[in-house]
């Protein structure tokens, strides 16, 4: 390259070729390159003397953007694998692009709808999840407007879920739970019995139909006050009719499957059922003798009949561990029960500021055994001076001997279903309490604020589709999470359907060992998306101005390659 001076103007920059004719040697001009910008001249000198071009390469490209984007591909990619974005309508929105923004961002950072939009903006974008869905100008009411969008297609895509999971015949698993509730201006938003542990404060009840593996099928918001047998001819119909299942096993505990609801509701619609009986029905059925304890010491299950209970099988169960823990349990309260009436005794006998009065003292006792469930456990004596007071221990004795028995209920016969699979049937319903677990700490229903009833619904069954993403994200990632990837060997390990539930030796070996089958680090289901999320999507701009800018995603980790395979996703998903 040669600059030759131009007068009075910038010199000419001209690119030549030398060669030699008759002897001599001769430039020839091949391009006059005077109206590059000077960087761009500097690069092609730089380039054509084979000299270092890193620091020429740095000074050429800026990076002006760089967003965590790993998480995101992973989250898309599970939800694009899964179909969910043609399932909530086939026809590509940006109301269906916001729907599905706030089910990606539940999973990868649960927070309300206004931090999600904020997350989402170009300006405040916390990750690519705007970008890529092309909702980088989006703000909350649009969001709102999504949920009102989301709502009426509620039905439809629990339909074409219950479609792709829910069979004739299969079981189908129902539980509750509560969620405490912002505001007061909501008709939904009631006080009841908190199953959240949130006390004192408004609630919503909400109920969820899920298969025996424990994928979430549909969720029903009801008024906080709702008690929970008063919500299975909802989901009979939902069952029967919107879903359109002849015949379906309903699984649920002993609190939603009362006898009348099972009389009243479930039974006229031809359900099978299977549930458990309560501490009385079980009490009455050995003082009958129609389940004698002594065969609990031979087996820890066994089938019984009984007329109260017509065409249905009996399965009665013993677990000990679960009487141990029950015998702990009652002692401890007695204990405490104890202390607690130690200290009414000696107030009534200290000598100044006794406490007297029959009524006084029946208060403060009244107190006591109401706290600790343990009247039925103390034969009480109180004067209007006095207090006497000892256990009952014929009482405490024949609860004891029931310690740890349950018995379930069904209507299926033996053909369709052998007393074990009762048992393991009715234990799925731990799938559901995960479910619900999920909902309260890795999505965090709470706190809800929506002041409509149809908000207050589509948020809640935003946080079901959610759950479903991560169910399935964490059921292909379980190799690199300490979540146990070999149900089989669990299973394998289980003397009983009524023992406990055992983990493979695959999965006590990446807890003992922090490591997974591949040597790899093992990590939970959150510190993998934490990992994943420095997969960055780089926006470089050439300081050229005739050059467009680029993305430039980061190449992963090995690590982080082994999630991507696993989920069938690429890391530049958005960006190819």
């Amino acid at each position: 390259m040669a600059s030759v001076p131009n007068r009075s103007s910038p010199p000419a920059i001209l690119l030549r070729e030398s060669f030699r004719e008759g002897g001599k040697v001769k430039n020839r001009t091949l391009a006059n390159l005077s109206h590059w910008p000077q960087a761009k001249v500097d690069a092609l000198r730089a380039v054509l003397k084979d000299a270092p071009t890193t620091a020429l390469l740095q000074d050429s490209f800026d990076i002006v953007r760089s967003l965590p984007h790993g998480h995101v591909a992973a989250v898309l990619g599970a939800v694009r694998d899964l179909g969910l974005d043609a399932l909530i309508d086939p026809a590509p929105s940006r109301s269906r692009d916001s729907v599905v923004a706030m089910i990606a961002a539940q999973v990868i950072e649960p927070s309300s709808k206004l931090a999600c939009a904020r997350g989402l903006r170009a300006e405040t974008a916390t990750s690519s999840l705007g970008e890529v869905l092309s909702l980088s100008c989006v703000d909350e009411d649009d969001l709102y407007q999504a949920m009102d969008w989301l709502g009426p297609r509620q039905s439809r895509i629990e339909g074409a879920l219950a479609a792709r999971h829910l069979k004739d015949g299969m079981l189908v698993l129902y539980d509750m739970s509560s969620a405490a509730f912002e505001g007061r201006t909501c008709p939904l938003g009631a006080r009841g019995h908190p199953k959240d542990g949130v006390r004192g404060r408004l609630q919503i009840v909400y109920g969820l139909l899920a298969t025996k593996e424990g994928v979430p099928i549909s969720i029903e918001v009801f008024p906080g006050n709702t008690g929970e047998p008063k919500t299975i001819a909802v989901q009979v119909k939902k069952l029967k009719e919107r879903f359109g299942l002849s015949r379906v096993v309903l699984v649920g505990d002993r609190g939603l499957l009362t006898t009348a609801r099972l009389r009243d509701d479930v039974v006229p619609q031809h359900l099978d059922f299977i549930t458990a009986l309560r501490a009385p029905q079980i009490k009455a059925l050995v003082q009958s003798d129609a389940i004698q304890l002594s065969l609990f010491d031979e087996t820890d299950l066994f089938e019984v009949a009984h007329p109260d209970y017509p065409g249905e099988r009996l399965v009665a169960c013993k677990n000990p561990l679960l009487a141990q823990e029950r015998t702990i349990k009652r002692l401890s309260l007695l204990d405490a029960t104890e202390a607690e009436l130690d200290k009414i005794a000696t107030s009534v006998k200290r000598e100044s500021r006794a406490l007297r009065g029959k009524d006084k003292i029946a208060l403060r006792v009244g107190k006591v055994i109401n706290k600790f469930k343990m009247a039925k456990h103390f034969i009480i004596e109180i004067t209007d001076d006095s207090i006497t007071y000892r256990r009952d221990e014929d009482k405490i004795a024949a609860e004891a001997s029931l310690d740890g028995i349950y018995v379930l209920r069904t209507t299926l016969d033996q053909e369709a279903l052998a007393s074990a699979e009762v048992v393991s049937s009715y234990k799925s319903l731990a799938y559901v309490e995960r479910v619900f677990r999920g909902f309260n700490t890795d999505l965090d229903i709470r706190p809800i604020r929506h002041r409509s009833e149809e908000r207050v619904r589509a948020h809640v069954f935003l946080r079901m589709l959610s759950y479903y993403v991560s169910f399935h994200m964490q059921r292909t990632l379980a190799p690199m999470l300490f979540k146990d990837d070999d149900p089989e060997g669990a299973e394998a390990k289980r003397t009983s359907p009524v023992a406990p539930a055992k983990r493979s030796s695959r999965a006590i070996a990446k807890t003992q060992t922090k490591r997974t089958a591949n040597n790899d680090p093992v990590h939970s289901f959150a510190t993998l998306l934490k990992d994943l999320a420095t997969v960055t999507a780089n926006r470089v701009q050439p300081i050229d101005g005739e050059l467009a800018s680029f993305t430039v995603v980061t190449t992963p980790t090995p690590i982080q390659r082994r999630a991507f395979d696993l989920l069938g996703v690429s890391q530049r998903l958005g960006y190819a």
